[in-house]
């Protein structure tokens, strides 16, 4: 791996957790993660278009919230040993329509880490809704890093 690309993407560094990255920070009353007894967690189904994928067919909005994947909520608190971005050229595709984190905290993390920002209108779907923004970036980190030849 020659380079990261961040796209809504957390970027704790070294000694600190996922949870941490939230300090200071205030997420948007949309998004809304319910925890079951087990420990894991899903994007609340009433809050789901609104807090995860607001830009996004409503066909689109049920397929995303049917195949959810639960989040583990223990992983918030685990402590990073090693931070890629300290030496790794990064990009970060930020969606500034995101309402799964407060903005501030997107674009915070990425000048702390040194990204090329891409700012996108989108949803924290960006990866489905904008899928070719996110492609171009990628490809571009790529071939930045050598990694592609053409």
């Amino acid at each position: 791996m020659a380079t990261l690309v961040y796209v809504s993407a957390l970027s704790p560094d070294a000694g600190e957790t996922t949870a941490q990255q939230y300090d200071g920070y205030t997420t948007p009353p949309e998004f809304v993660i319910e925890t079951s007894e087990d420990g894991f967690g899903f994007i609340k189904p009433d809050n789901f278009a609104a807090g995860f994928a607001a830009d996004a067919t409503k066909a689109d909005v049920d397929f995303l919230k049917a195949s959810q994947v639960p989040i583990n909520m223990a992983s918030f608190g685990v402590t990073l040993r090693h931070a890629a971005w300290r030496t790794k050229p990064s990009w970060a595709v930020i969606a500034t329509e995101d309402r799964a984190f407060d903005q501030r905290m997107l674009q915070d993390m990425a000048k702390r880490i040194g990204a090329k920002v891409t700012n996108v209108p989108a949803s924290h779907a960006v990866y489905f809704t904008q899928s070719e923004v996110v492609a171009t970036v990628i490809d571009e980190a790529a071939q930045q890093s050598g990694a592609v030849s053409r």
